[in-house]
């Protein structure tokens, strides 16, 4: 190709002046991806350090941050001085004494072998019955600043509380509960040892389980270690994947930072629309229900795609089967998922780019961390 990149550039820029034709934004990135990267692989490009990587395609007035290593929990260094209040959260929240029924602990949603999801469409609750939403991995959650699809939860003791006082979830009464807990002289041992002594109470509850779930952290993947520097590890197709990642699909837009999150809510399209109107039967409102504020309705919170191939299926409602599914729905853009905000825009993939793309999910997805679960106080 003997012209400058500039030449296609200027011939772009006039032909959408001439035609305002959106679809020409694609053949625009192929023909500047064909001139910048004909003379240097995407694997020369990114093995330099992120700074010096193309810049990603980002919406004005969006606050974002450059992909990066997996970080460790916020209390790492507490660990050996908060060791007693962490065991005490692990042996709670895997004991089923903690439902009305006895037969559901927050293990029950929160898996370990499955990257702490449950591999359900939505999960069940109590005696059966279906929850309203998809239970998130609970891994790197404390990198939240609201918790639950719909923020309700301003931190995890927040949002411990709650699945344990739903009527459709564990069902329990609090007085109740911790009437039985008092009752189980293994447990006024574990708080006497967790606070100094053996008052058992909703708050140190929450605050020992809320304090093992910040332990529970993804383990590094493939991508975390090319980063550190084996530039070998991923294939040219996750490379691609990761480019378009960053470009084309338009990803970073929301799914940025170390933790593939932006932290925040969004209208994505994942709604119930018959015929042009929001059937109120199936409308899920997210966010708006939370803050009452029109402008939040069918928002959701941005999980993070860390191990996002192990925790299908995907979204609130876990309608998402495969993760090719998912990609498709994005690529439709907006024109495809009524209702959904101006971020989301017809992005023209090939189903080469969406495999790699594809790819590239799967280097930023390890294996579930080996869990030993624990024996229970009698």
């Amino acid at each position: 190709m003997n012209k400058k990149p500039g030449f296609y550039i200027r011939l772009f820029l006039h032909i959408c002046f001439m035609r305002k034709c959106f679809v020409l934004t694609s053949l625009l990135f192929a023909v500047v991806l064909s001139v910048s990267f004909s003379k240097e692989s995407l694997r020369n490009i990114y093995s330099r350090p992120s700074s010096q990587w193309p810049a990603p395609f980002i919406d004005d007035r969006i606050n974002w941050q450059e992909l990066g290593i997996l970080p460790g929990s916020p209390i790492e260094d507490q660990k050996a001085s908060l060791q007693h209040i962490i065991e005490l959260g692990k042996m709670l929240f895997f004991d089923a004494r903690l439902s009305g029924s006895g037969k559901i602990s927050c293990a029950t949603c929160h898996q370990p072998e499955l990257s702490w999801t449950d591999g359900k469409e939505r999960s069940t609750g109590h005696e059966g019955t279906l929850t309203k939403r998809n239970s998130p991995s609970i891994q790197n959650t404390w990198f939240y600043k609201k918790l639950f699809w719909d923020g309700r939860a301003k931190n995890l003791e927040d949002q411990a509380f709650a699945p344990i006082n739903s009527e459709t979830e564990m069902h329990s009464e609090m007085p109740e509960l911790m009437r039985k807990l008092r009752a189980v002289k293994g447990y006024k041992d574990l708080f006497a040892k967790a606070f100094g002594d053996d008052e058992i109470s909703p708050d140190r509850m929450t605050e020992a389980i809320a304090s093992f779930e910040k332990t529970i952290v993804s383990a590094k993947s493939r991508f975390d270690k090319f980063l550190e520097g084996d530039k070998k590890i991923l294939t040219n197709s996750e490379l691609r994947g990761l480019h378009l990642f960053r470009t084309k699909a338009r990803c970073m837009n929301c799914h940025n930072g170390p933790l593939f999150s932006d932290n925040q809510f969004h209208n994505n399209g994942f709604h119930y629309y018959e015929n042009g109107f929001i059937d109120s039967a199936k409308f899920d409102k997210g966010l708006y229900n939370t803050t009452h504020d029109i402008a939040d309705l069918g928002k959701f919170k941005t999980p993070s795609l860390r191990d996002v191939m192990n925790t299908g299926p995907w979204m609130h409602h876990g309608k998402m089967r495969s993760i090719k599914e998912l990609i498709g729905h994005y690529n439709k853009g907006a024109e495809g998922n009524g209702g959904s905000e101006k971020t989301i825009k017809m992005l023209f993939l090939t189903n080469k780019e969406i495999a790699d793309l594809e790819s590239f999910l799967k280097a930023i997805s390890s294996a579930p961390v080996p869990f030993k679960k624990p024996v229970l106080p009698d």
